[in-house]
């Protein structure tokens, strides 16, 4: 009997997962990644996470007391520097809003393959549908596939790329995406001001020419979910990820323990990105997290990449530099770029941008 042979890593990324679930196909090679017998090591499968729930409300109202302000300040500031991320509540985009950009999204990844594939990248190519570019060989794939846009600045915008069906798509992810740069902007204010440094400081660094990447994900089930990951681990290159989620899955790394981040239908997960550790000279984490499969239930998640505009130097705040806490960065231009080199190898990359 002739041994079966595991097809090259190019020709398993030209399908996407999901047609491979309608098929019945088992996971192969390089999608195996666990032992199958570390399911449950250190995971906390509960919805009872303690990830911290920030009011943003509470951050950028007027009629916000200063004692609630200060309060609430004090608790982004202890949540970033200890988890590196927050659910965000009272956000100010409506849940019905919500419901629609994870309806596109549904509907998007439901439609027929030869439907998807108008939209398809090639297996190098990152703006369009697919899955990430070829990683380096060795390195596992995820159980997962994407549609990857960029959103601002608007003459990024591929709009060849962008699905006609279903009809609201650009609609929705317009709309949605401007009410991002809303909450960008109200964030970004927050976490200067928890450091009490001037609250446009961070807004400054990012540049009016911002980037914002729309990532929308599709977590189909697997057989086997204890030999796969929807995600592999890692940490964001960005300046910070704004997540919207429909179900469990997605799981933060914190003192060597993962946490699932529970299902909240109307918060958004703000999670700090290796440029956000660096702007802040060590003071937020950019935590390591990965998506989990699951043998019975689909997935969707939109991710808001926020990262600096192109070509825009970024460094420590000059204010967070002082005797007790010397410089541990230095300035960066890029740095999305690099970590990309070395995500794709597995590997993070803030070693180097340390001095």
């Amino acid at each position: 009997m002739a041994a079966y042979s595991v097809p090259p890593v190019e020709e398993l990324l030209s399908k996407r997962v999901q047609e491979m679930v309608l098929h019945g196909e088992e996971p192969l090679g390089p999608y195996i990644c666990r032992s199958g017998d570390d399911v449950d090591e250190k995971e906390d499968i509960m919805d009872t996470s303690p990830i911290p729930i920030i009011d943003l409300n509470l951050l950028s109202s007027s009629t916000t007391s200063d004692n609630e302000r200060e309060q609430e300040l004090e608790k982004l500031g202890s949540a970033l520097s200890s988890w590196g991320c927050f659910q965000g509540i009272a956000h100010g985009i409506s849940a019905s809003l919500l419901d629609k950009i994870r309806q596109v999204s549904r509907e998007f990844f439901n439609q027929p393959m030869e439907e998807k594939n108008r939209y398809a990248k090639s297996v190098v190519d990152f703006q369009g549908y697919g899955a990430d570019p070829v990683p380096e060989q060795g390195q596992s794939l995820d159980w997962s596939d994407r549609l990857f846009l960029e959103v601002f600045p608007e003459d990024g915008r591929q709009y060849n790329l962008w699905p006609q069906i279903p009809i609201s798509f650009r609609e929705v992810l317009e709309d949605y995406s401007e009410k991002m740069k809303m909450v960008t902007e109200i964030t970004s204010k927050a976490m200067a001001k928890s450091l009490k440094l001037e609250e446009k400081c961070f807004l400054e660094q990012f540049g009016k020419q911002a980037q914002l990447h729309a990532r929308f994900n599709y977590y189909s089930p697997c057989q086997r979910p204890d030999l796969v990951l929807g995600l592999k681990p890692h940490a964001d290159g960005t300046g910070y990820t704004i997540i919207l989620q429909d179900e469990v899955g997605l799981q933060v790394l914190k003192d060597g323990k993962w946490y699932t981040v529970p299902k909240n239908p109307t918060a958004l997960l703000v999670l700090m990105g290796d440029q956000m550790e660096i702007m802040s000279n060590g003071i937020f984490k950019s935590p390591v997290h990965r998506v989990v499969s699951n043998s019975e239930r689909d997935r969707i998640s939109i991710a808001m990449f926020y990262t600096p505009e192109l070509g825009k130097e970024i460094g420590p705040e000059d204010d967070l530099v002082n005797m007790d806490r010397p410089r541990i960065y230095k300035k960066v231009t890029d740095y999305a770029e690099t970590h990309w080199k070395f995500y794709q190898r597995g590997m993070r990359a803030l070693h180097t941008a340390h001095i």
